[in-house]
């Protein structure tokens, strides 16, 4: 079972859909990339599964946001004499790893 609730238009090619769906015998609610291209019509792995079980606290979590937090700001030019100037500093450029010893570990 495929319900589509809607889509959110990314960019010229690339739509997110939401959609409840059952996918291996769960059913959740899907939020995925869709492209559709000359290369490539599709979803691609770009998204998310919220399974059924955990929609409820999806959607309490959703719900607790105010719309007001998600206003966009004035954002202050960054040539204003008001504005501060933030020094940049480069850092030397990190070598190649020769060994499997000098891998960090993750």
């Amino acid at each position: 079972m495929e319900k589509d609730l809607g889509k959110i238009n990314k960019n010229d090619t690339t739509d997110i859909v939401i959609r409840i769906d059952d996918f291996g015998g769960r059913k959740g609610l899907t939020i995925r990339e869709f492209v559709s291209s000359e290369r490539y019509t599709g979803f691609t792995k770009s998204g998310v599964r919220i399974l059924g079980g955990d929609f409820k606290k999806f959607k309490d979590i959703i719900n607790s946001i105010d719309e007001s937090e998600m206003l966009t700001e004035p954002v202050e030019s960054l040539d204003s004499e008001e504005s501060p100037k933030k020094s940049v500093s480069k850092s030397p450029a990190k070598k190649p790893y020769k060994t499997q010893e000098e891998l960090p570990d993750y």
